[in-house]
This record gives C-alpha cells, structure tokens and sequence, in this order.
C-alpha cells in the first residue's frame, strides 16, 4: 500500500484488512455505505470537514475466494478528494 493511502486510512480510522461485514458496519454509523463490484468493495465514507466536502470514496480488494460479507478484503485506495456527497463517492470509486 502506498504511503500516502496509509496515511489517509490512518485519518478516516479505516482499516487496511477486514470483511465487508465489519466494513459496512464501520461506515454505516457515520452517513456512509458499500457496494460488492465484482471483486471489488467499493466504499463512501462520511469524515467532517467544515467546507461541506465531507465524503471519501475507498476501493477493497477480496484477497481470497470467499466473496460473502465475512471474506478478508484488503484496502487498494482512497480518494485524494472529497465529495459533496456519497454518490459521488462511490463514482469515484467505480473509476478505479
């Protein structure tokens, strides 16, 4: 994972390793949700910031077969940006 990807997930408490199940639970608290794209767990998570652009988008990656809510996902990306809303989040995500 690249420096500046840990940093951010370091500042939004995401973890680098987890399950989509953990996830959601994670980011449904805080305004934001997922969406399973393929392989991919795309995610828009919610961290205040007072210009009103308050989303991320992320991107995980399922490291193993098992593609259910408890299969290991790992972190691959989060935006440089932020978003007005979580829309345009998830775009972003489904870009990477």
């Amino acid at each position: 994972m690249k420096k500046a990807t840990a940093q951010k997930a370091k500042t939004y408490r995401l973890p680098e390793t987890t399950t989509p199940e953990m996830l959601e639970m994670r980011l449904m608290n805080d305004r934001g949700s997922i969406l399973t794209f393929g392989d991919l767990i795309l995610a828009a998570g919610y961290f205040y910031d007072p210009n009103g652009r308050c989303y991320y988008g992320a991107t995980y990656r399922f490291t193993t077969e098992d593609h259910t809510c408890e299969g290991e996902i790992k972190l691959v990306s989060i935006s440089g940006e932020t978003f007005l809303d979580n829309g345009h989040a998830i775009a972003w995500a489904m870009q990477q």
